[in-house]
C-alpha cells in the first residue's frame, strides 16, 4: 500500500501511460471486442427475484410446498363486467377465444363458462360425472343464455370467487399454463405472441374491453417493460451529464471523450454480464446507466485537474504527468470506495444482489482505468487548451458559491453544527415514521393496462398474489379423512374473516360440491358430508378423482393424498399487513392441526417477497457497517488519527440519517428498492470525503502541517471538482425517475438527494470539523508525517523528479 501511494509509483505510471499510448489503445479496443463478443450470451431472467438466502427455512418451506404442488404461480385470468357477455353474438366470440387459447401447447387447463362442468352423479357406477353446463346447439337463443347466467350466479356456489363475483356480475375464465414453461422464455413469447393477440382480436371484434391478469402475464409485461427502459436510461443518462459536462467545461472535445469512456464503459459492462452468465434483472438492468452517471466524475476529475495545471505552468506534457502523479492516489481511492460500496452487496448471501454487487464493483474498478488511460492519451494528441476551455475555472457563479462555503466554515462554525444538529433530529424522528412495505406490485409502473387489471381483480375477486398453506397429515391418504376435510374448512373459515383475503379454495370445495351433486345439485347441500353421508359420497368423490383429466382441484392434493393446499389470494396493497395476516392463520392452524400429528406451512410469493424486504433491511445494516469500516480503515491508513475516522464517518452519516427521516415524512415506505439507496448512496458520497481527505493530507505536506492553511488550499484544488462531480451525479441518478417503476423513481431521487446532502456535508461540514479539531489532529499529523511518501513532496521536490527522470 505504502509503494502504491508513493510518488514514485505513480511517476512510474504515467511514464508508461504516455510512452505506451498505441499499444493501450490497442489494447482497449481489443478487450471492447472480445466482451461484446460477449453480447449474444446475455438473457432477460424468467423468474422473479427471490431476497432469501436458498438455505433460509422461509425458502427450504417454499421449496417443499413446489415439489409437492410444482409452480404456484402459473394461473392467468380475463374477466370482464360487461354484461353482453351473455348476448349470443359476444358469447360466441368469447368462446372462441377460449378454445383458440386452449389449443395452445403452453396451455394446461382452461376453466371458462363456455367450456364449464356440472358435478353429477352416475348412481349406476356410483360415481360423480362432469357434465357441461352449456348446451353449444342453444347458444344463439337469448332466453337460453340468461337461464345459463342465472344457474351460474345462484346454483353453483363452487364456482364463486373462482369464475364469478355474484355482487357484481363480473366473470372470469382461469387459464392454467404448463407448470415447465412458467420459468422460461416460452411464457414470455405465450404471452406476447400468442394470448395477447387473442385478447386484442375479441375486444375489436366485440368492442368490449378484457381485464387480464396473473402472475405469469404479470411478469412477462413487467420484464418487457423493463427491458424497454434500459434503453431510455442509456439514452437519456448519455444526454443529461454530456449537457452538464459541456455546460461546464465548454469544450466539444472534452465532453467527446467524456461520453466515448462511458460508452466503452457501457459496452464492456454488458460484455460482463453475457461473460459472467449473469441474468438482466430489475437490479442488473440499471447497470448501464449507472456505468455513465458514475463514469463521468471521474473524466470530471481527471480533466478539471489537467485544466488546472495547464493554467499555473502552460506546459502540456508536464500537465499531463501531473494529472496521474497528482491525483492518481485520490482517484483510485474514491472508487475502490464506491466499488466497495456496491460490494457490499454480495455479502447478503443472496443471488440477486450478489450479482448486481459483482457487476457494478467491476466496471467501476474498470471506469477508473479507461479514464487513467484515455484521458491523458486523448489530450496528449490534441492541441492546447485555449482560454475559453479554462474559463470554467473562474466563472463566477462558481467562484461565489465556493467563497460562500469558505466564510461559512471560516467564520461560522457554530452555525454548521446548530444545523447540523437540527437536520439529524429531524431525521432520526422521521426514522420512526418509516414503514416496511413487502407489496409485489408497488414498484410495478402504474400507467399501464395491466397495473389497471391487477387493481380490478383486487377489487372484483380480492387480488391476483397466491398465498398458500399447505397441510401435510404425515399419513398416505390422509387428506381424505372426513376429520382431517373438518380441520381444513375450520380453517377456512378463519381465512374468509380475513378482509385483505379471497375466498380459499381446496379440496374442501370439490368434496362440498361432491355433497351438492349427491342431492341432485341443490345449492342448500354445498357442505361437507355428515359421518352418515361420508361412505357413499366420499367414494363417489374417490371413483371421481381418479380420472385426473376431470379432476376439478387436481393441484390440491397430491399424489399420495397426504398435502393438502389450501390456496387463498391476498390484496398486494396491504403486503405490510402479512404479518399480522399469517399470526392469525398461524395460531388458527396450531388449534386445529396439532404440531404432533400434522405439519402446517404457511408460503407463497406474496409471503416469500415480504420476508424477502425484511431479510435485506437487516443485511444492509450490517453492509453499510461494513461499508463504515473500510471508510475509517482507509482514513486511518492516511491519518493515523482514530478522531480522522470520526470526521470523516459524521459527514456521510448525517445525509443518510436525514434521507430515511424525509422517507418517513413522506410516507415513502422501505422496500427492496429504497433499501438500496443507502449503500449506493453511501459508497458515492464517499468518495468527496476520501477526495477532500487525500487532497488536504497533501496540502499539510506542502504547508508546513498548518491545518487551517491546508485546509482551504484544498477547496482551491478539490473544491471545484467536488462540486462538478456532485452536480453531475445528483443529475444523473435523477434520470431514473424517468422510469414508470415506482421503485426505479424512488431509487434514483432518493440518491440524488442523498448526494445533494452529502455535497454540502462533505463541503462545509467536513472541513469545519477538522478546523475545530486543528490542535489535537496537528499533533497526530506531526507523528505521522514520515508514513506516507506521496504526501511529503512539495511541487518543487516533483519537479526535481521529473527532471531527473
Amino acid at each position: 500500500m505504502k509503494k502504491m501511494l508513493s510518488i514514485g509509483f505513480w511517476e512510474f505510471i504515467a511514464r508508461v501511460i504516455l510512452r505506451n499510448r498505441i499499444i493501450i489503445l490497442c489494447g482497449v479496443v481489443l478487450i471492447t471486442i472480445l466482451l461484446a463478443l460477449q453480447w449474444k450470451n446475455i438473457k432477460f431472467t424468467q423468474t422473479e427475484a427471490n431476497l432469501i438466502p436458498a438455505d433460509d427455512k422461509i425458502n427450504v418451506d417454499y421449496n417443499s410446498f413446489l415439489k409437492n404442488f410444482g409452480e404456484e404461480g402459473n394461473l392467468v385470468v380475463i374477466a370482464t363486467k360487461d354484461p353482453q357477455l351473455f348476448t349470443p353474438k359476444t358469447y360466441q366470440a368469447w368462446n372462441d377465444l377460449m378454445t383458440n387459447i386452449q389449443s395452445n401447447k403452453e396451455v394446461d387447463l382452461v376453466i371458462s363458462i363456455n367450456n364449464l362442468k356440472k358435478l353429477t352423479k352416475n348412481d349406476s357406477l356410483e360415481t360423480f360425472e362432469l357434465t357441461p353446463l352449456i348446451n353449444p346447439q342453444k347458444t344463439q337463443s337469448q332466453d337460453y343464455l340468461n337461464q345459463v347466467k342465472s344457474e351460474l350466479l345462484n346454483k353453483l356456489p363452487f364456482y364463486e370467487g373462482l369464475l364469478f363475483n355474484k355482487k357484481s356480475g363480473a366473470i372470469r375464465s382461469a387459464i392454467y399454463l404448463d407448470k415447465k414453461i412458467i420459468n422460461t422464455k416460452a411464457r414470455k413469447e405465450f404471452v406476447l405472441n400468442k394470448l395477447i393477440p387473442e385478447i386484442e382480436k375479441f375486444e375489436t371484434k366485440t368492442g368490449i374491453d378484457l381485464h387480464t391478469s396473473g402472475m405469469p402475464y404479470i411478469r412477462t409485461l413487467n420484464a418487457k417493460t423493463i427491458i424497454d427502459e434500459i434503453g431510455l436510461f442509456i439514452g437519456a443518462a448519455l444526454l443529461i451529464t454530456g449537457l452538464i459536462f459541456f455546460f461546464f467545461f465548454r469544450s466539444f472535445r472534452a465532453t467527446l471523450i467524456s461520453l466515448v469512456i462511458v460508452i466503452i464503459g457501457v459496452m464492456w459492462s454488458f460484455g460482463l454480464l453475457g461473460l459472467l452468465g449473469y441474468e438482466i434483472t430489475v437490479l442488473t438492468a440499471l447497470v448501464p446507466a449507472l456505468v455513465i452517471v458514475i463514469g463521468i466524475p471521474n473524466c470530471i476529475f481527471f480533466i478539471n485537474k489537467y485544466h488546472q495545471e495547464y493554467q499555473v505552468h502552460a506546459n502540456k506534457a508536464k500537465a499531463l504527468q501531473r494529472v496521474i502523479t497528482k491525483t492518481g492516489t485520490a482517484t483510485l481511492m474514491t472508487n475502490i470506495t464506491t466499488a466497495v460500496g456496491f460490494a457490499t452487496f454480495i455479502a447478503t448471501n443472496n443471488v440477486l444482489l450478489t450479482e448486481f454487487g459483482v457487476v457494478t464493483s467491476i466496471n467501476i474498478i474498470a471506469l477508473y482505468l479507461l479514464s487513467l488511460l484515455i484521458i491523458p492519451i486523448f489530450f496528449s494528441y490534441i492541441p492546447t487548451p485555449i482560454p475559453r476551455h479554462l474559463g470554467h475555472l473562474e466563472r463566477e457563479y462558481l467562484t461565489s458559491f465556493m467563497n460562500w462555503i469558505v466564510r461559512t466554515v471560516k467564520y461560522n462554525r457554530i452555525g454548521v453544527y446548530i444545523t447540523a444538529i437540527i437536520l439529524l433530529v429531524i431525521g432520526i424522528i422521521g426514522i420512526y415514521e418509516i414503514k416496511i412495505s413487502g407489496s409485489i406490485i408497488e414498484d410495478m409502473p402504474k400507467k399501464t393496462a395491466f397495473f389497471d387489471d391487477i387493481r380490478f381483480f383486487e377489487k372484483e375477486f380480492d387480488g391476483v398474489m397466491p398465498l398458500e398453506i399447505m397441510i401435510d397429515t404425515k399419513h398416505k391418504k390422509g387428506v381424505m379423512k372426513l376429520s382431517t376435510l373438518k380441520r381444513m374448512e375450520e380453517l377456512e373459515e378463519t381465512v374468509q374473516e380475513i378482509p385483505e383475503l379471497s375466498k380459499p379454495l381446496s379440496i374442501v370445495n370439490l368434496v362440498k360440491y361432491s355433497k351438492q351433486a349427491y342431492y341432485n345439485g341443490n345449492p342448500e347441500y354445498y357442505e361437507l358430508p355428515t359421518a352418515q353421508e361420508q361412505a357413499f359420497i366420499l367414494s363417489y368423490a374417490k371413483n371421481a378423482a381418479q380420472n385426473s383429466k376431470e379432476n376439478l382441484l387436481k393441484s390440491y392434493v397430491d399424489s399420495t393424498g397426504q398435502f393438502a393446499r389450501i390456496t387463498t389470494f391476498i390484496k398486494d396493497e396491504n403486503g405490510e399487513k402479512m404479518d399480522a395476516i399469517e399470526s392469525q392463520i398461524r395460531a388458527k392452524a396450531d388449534k386445529v392441526f396439532p404440531p404432533s400429528k400434522y405439519n402446517v406451512i404457511i408460503t407463497g410469493k406474496a409471503s416469500v417477497f415480504q420476508k424477502g424486504t425484511k431479510y435485506l433491511l437487516d443485511n444492509l445494516l450490517s453492509s453499510l457497517l461494513f461499508a463504515f469500516a473500510l471508510t475509517g480503515g482507509l482514513v486511518a491508513i492516511m491519518f493515523r488519527s482514530f478522531k480522522m475516522v470520526l470526521v470523516s464517518i459524521i459527514p456521510n452519516l448525517l445525509p443518510l440519517l436525514l434521507t430515511a427521516g424525509l422517507m418517513g415524512f413522506l410516507g415513502i415506505p422501505l422496500k427492496p428498492s429504497t433499501i438500496l439507496v443507502f449503500g449506493i448512496a453511501f459508497g458515492m458520497s464517499v468518495d468527496d470525503t476520501l477526495r477532500f481527505l487525500a487532497q488536504y493530507r497533501l496540502e499539510l505536506s506542502r504547508n508546513d502541517w498548518k491545518i487551517k492553511k491546508s485546509v482551504f488550499a484544498t477547496f482551491d484544488d478539490a473544491g471545484i471538482s467536488m462540486f462538478y462531480t456532485s452536480i453531475v451525479l445528483f443529475f444523473g441518478f435523477s434520470v431514473f425517475m424517468l422510469s414508470s417503476f415506482g421503485g426505479t423513481v424512488a431509487l434514483g431521487g432518493l440518491v440524488a438527494l442523498t448526494l445533494f446532502f452529502g455535497m454540502l456535508s462533505n463541503l462545509v461540514l467536513l472541513p469545519s470539523l477538522v478546523l475545530s479539531l486543528n490542535k489535537t489532529l496537528a499533533n497526530e499529523q506531526e507523528f505521522i508525517k514520515p508514513t506516507i511518501d506521496i504526501l511529503e513532496h512539495t511541487d518543487e521536490e516533483i519537479d526535481a523528479l521529473e527532471n531527473k527522470k
